[in-house]
């Protein structure tokens, strides 16, 4: 080829297609991704070791820096959560004390703890589970609970000896009396915790080990309770008569406490409909409180990174994105060491958009949160007021999913159903609605634009044979001269180099330098001008055309404004789309919008299923279906208790406050499966029905209000929680606090009242295990 005759030669830098920058110097960005069951800390901290042995044989003034690491998060909720750990151990311990009022008593619950918790870890470690964010908070809900049947148990032995028996046989008959009641609340809460693992997509894959590993520390508190629990009180407790003043302060308060209940109760028991129409209203309440809190998919959490998301018009340069690139990065660097912005790193094209050179993004890590005054959120929000100001690039922060699954935006909707033109005019109809009436979503646009700029050349095949110019030598004259061809490598110094081809930048600027490009004729020899031989058309189509589902789809995605909720979101959107489209307009969705459909429906059906297995666990136990009633009358009482607190306190409707009220179901009924029970064996005793409920409410109540303050005790670090991961333990911590203490609160006369309201005519139970233990044989 005679260069000469084709093109100018010179020496030029490579057409530049990428660009990475990490705090404003060129760098080469290196990601290290971990394999699915790879443990992220221990791979982090083995790349660091690895680093700094690669940085010492670096040359000179090359330095090699962690820019981005999702490890710093994930130790800091890990140290967050084991410090919640301990101080939820101290808080039930502490509880137990002041209620039991002597340390040997108390020893014996607090046994269960270490116990129940070493029994979760073998567990684990045989299901091959990890000690991630959700197991261990797993272990923050199990300290409070695991030591709720131990505390029956002791209790009522400790009842027993300040009755005047032996405590060898206090142990045996107080263990045996409360024995099927700690059976039924154990295998209750087992029972409301599997259907969590049996939720599919990523929620299940999430809380699948969180489920099971609160399953195996219950089950073995169960296990402790009937066995260890009335060995430990036949060897540690007392003779309650030799009592010390605080041990008998408290049973002194618990004594006058319980009979100004019973009081309060016999005054119930003769109208029992004011529980029933006490829970009625409840149930409204539950309803209308559902359904006027927002939801999402999962809280916004402080992850101390966001990324700066940028689109230039279709069809810019790299130039032209690089520009606005910079002129984004310098106002960040300003940044850097004021207190906020710790790390910055530019990439162009924007990751996952190889050859879109239209693309690009930065992204941001901040300070420890400890460090500065601002949450991640509030530093984004200030930021996009500044880049709105931007007029050649679209550009936006996006801060990090709760789970960390997308950094796009959220609330993305998928239509399909149509040809790509009636997409692109649905597509236009309900754009212009949502911008129009619905300025809380932000940055709304689709995935397909019909904008990027296409120079169509059509060869004149007649004229090009009759001038003796074959096709493929016009395809690779313009293959090599406008985009580039490597012909060969030249050596250099032991380093090889490619030789490309390519016209000069300034000779390939716009469609009139066609008429600069010449071909030779096969017949004549001749240079012929290429302007000659093509027809152009300059023309405008969408850079991609997307599938979803196997139909045709535009993607219409926006950012959502502070304090708007996704769910808030796609309801609005999906009701501008049943007014603004036609009924063939197939409506689906991406992301976490996707995620957020997926999980409420799973979790809608597991929170059913757990109350049909609940009650015919109940009705097996029980062997009746009314007693099952009465004692899920419970849990109306919980959900209405933690669907205030969420509206009160302005949290939302999300997948952990969701788990925790499918939680409450098996805390709630603890409660009223005492009460019940108890009732029961009073009833198979001889006492008269009247008499034998408010002696079985008048009996558990110290038990009841134990077992609930040390659950409610465990849940406190929760909502008291800060740093890293804080957002979603306070979710799942405020619906266990705030539902178990109004369940406690109303159980003691709702279920006494449902009791009377159902059970008056029943038969008495026959059951001689707990007529032998009343009477003492």
């Amino acid at each position: 080829i005679r260069l000469g005759e084709l093109a100018r030669v010179e020496v030029a830098p490579a057409d530049r297609r990428n660009e990475y920058r990490a705090k404003g110097v060129p760098a080469v960005g290196v990601s290290i991704t971990k394999q699915s069951r790879a443990d992220t800390l221990t791979v982090a901290r083995a790349v660091k070791a690895e680093m700094t042995k690669i940085a010492e044989d670096l040359p000179p003034g090359m330095q090699l820096r962690v820019n981005s690491d999702y490890s710093l998060f994930i130790e800091a909720s890990l140290h967050e959560v084991s410090a919640a750990l301990g101080i939820a151990a101290l808080l039930v311990v502490a509880v137990i004390f002041l209620f039991l009022g002597d340390l040997r008593t108390t020893l014996i619950p607090a046994v269960t703890i270490p116990i129940s918790l070493v029994a979760s870890f073998i567990f684990m470690w045989a299901l091959d589970f990890s000690l991630n964010t959700l197991t261990l908070l797993a272990l923050v809900l199990a300290i409070g609970i695991v030591v709720d049947d131990t505390i029956v148990v002791v209790e009522n032995i400790h009842r027993r000896l300040k009755q005047g028996e032996r405590p060898l046989l206090a142990a045996y008959r107080g263990a045996r009396e409360v024995g099927f009641a700690v059976i039924a609340t154990t295998v209750v809460l087992v029972a409301t915790l599997i259907p969590l693992a049996f939720l599919e997509g990523n929620t299940g894959r999430l809380f699948r080990e969180f489920a099971l590993s609160l399953s195996a520390a219950v089950a073995c508190s169960g296990i402790v309770a009937l066995t260890l629990a009335p060995a430990l009180c036949a060897v540690l407790l007392k003779d309650p008569s030799k009592a010390n003043p605080l041990t008998q302060a408290v049973s002194d308060g618990f004594s006058t406490l319980s009979h100004r209940y019973r009081t309060g109760l016999s005054r119930l028991v003769e109208r029992p409909w004011s529980s029933a129409a006490a829970m009625g209203l409840l149930v409204l309440g539950a309803t209308g409180l559902f359904l006027a809190i927002p939801y999402e998919f999962t809280p916004p959490e402080d992850r101390g990174q966001f990324s700066i998301q940028v689109t230039a018009p279709e069809g810019a340069s790299f130039d032209y994105t690089a520009r606005y690139m910079a002129q984004i990065e310098a106002g960040l660097l300003r940044r850097l060491g004021q207190g906020e912005v710790d790390r910055l790193m530019l990439r162009i094209p924007n990751y996952g958009s190889t050859n879109e050179v239209n693309t690009g993004a930065l992204m941001v890590s901040l300070t420890d949160g400890s460090e500065r005054t601002r949450s991640t959120r509030d530093v984004a929000n200030e930021l996009d007021q500044e880049l709105v100001q931007l007029p050649g690039v679209q550009a936006f922060a996006v801060t990090r999913s709760g789970f960390g699954m997308s950094y796009g935006r959220p609330a993305q909707i998928v239509l399909g159903g149509g040809s790509y033109t009636e997409l692109a005019q649905w597509r236009d109809r309900l754009m212009t609605r949502l911008k129009r009436e619905n300025p809380k979503l932000t940055q709304l646009d689709s995935d397909y634009r019909e904008t990027k700029p296409t120079l169509e050349l059509k060869i004149d095949l007649k004229r090009a044979g009759d001038l003796g110019v074959p096709v493929d030598v016009i395809g690779r004259t313009l293959e090599t001269l406008l985009g580039g061809r490597r012909v060969t490598t030249y050596l250099d110094r032991g380093e090889e180099y490619d030789v490309w081809l390519q016209a000069a930048a300034t000779d390939r600027v716009s469609p009139s330098d066609l008429a600069n490009i010449y071909v030779r004729s096969d017949h004549s020899g001749a240079l012929i001008p290429l302007a000659n031989l093509l027809r152009t058309r300059e023309t405008a189509g969408a850079a991609s055309y997307n599938r979803y589902d196997r139909l045709r789809s535009i993607t219409i995605s926006a950012g959502l404004a502070s304090g708007y909720t996704l769910g808030e979101a796609l309801r609005d959107i999906e009701r501008a789309a049943a007014e603004e489209l036609p009924a063939s307009a197939r409506l689906s969705y991406r992301g976490e919008a996707r995620e957020l459909r997926e999980s409420s429906q799973s979790l809608f059906l597991i929170f059913g299923l757990a109350l049909v297995v609940v009650f015919l666990v109940l009705a097996a136990q029980f062997e009746s279906f009314v007693h099952p009633l009465v004692i899920m009358s419970t849990v109306p009482l919980a959900v209405f208790g933690a669907l205030a607190a969420l509206f009160v306190f302005g949290y939302s409707l999300n997948i952990y406050t969701q788990i925790g009220i499918i939680l409450l179901i098996g805390l709630a009924t603890k409660n009223g499966i005492l009460i019940v029970e108890f009732a029961n064996q009073r009833r198979a005793a001889g006492r008269p029905f009247r008499e034998a409920l408010l002696e079985a409410a008048q009996i558990r109540l110290r038990p009841i209000l134990m077992t609930s303050i040390a659950t409610i005790a465990g849940a406190a670090p929760l909502i008291l929680a800060s740093g890293a991961g804080a957002e979603s333990r306070e979710n799942l911590g405020i619906v266990v606090f705030w539902g178990v203490l109004f369940a406690t609160v109303l159980t003691l006369y709702v279920v006494p009242g449902c009791y009377a309201l159902l059970t008056r005519n029943l038969r008495a139970p026959d059951r001689l295990a707990a007529d032998e233990v009343l009477s003492g044989h």
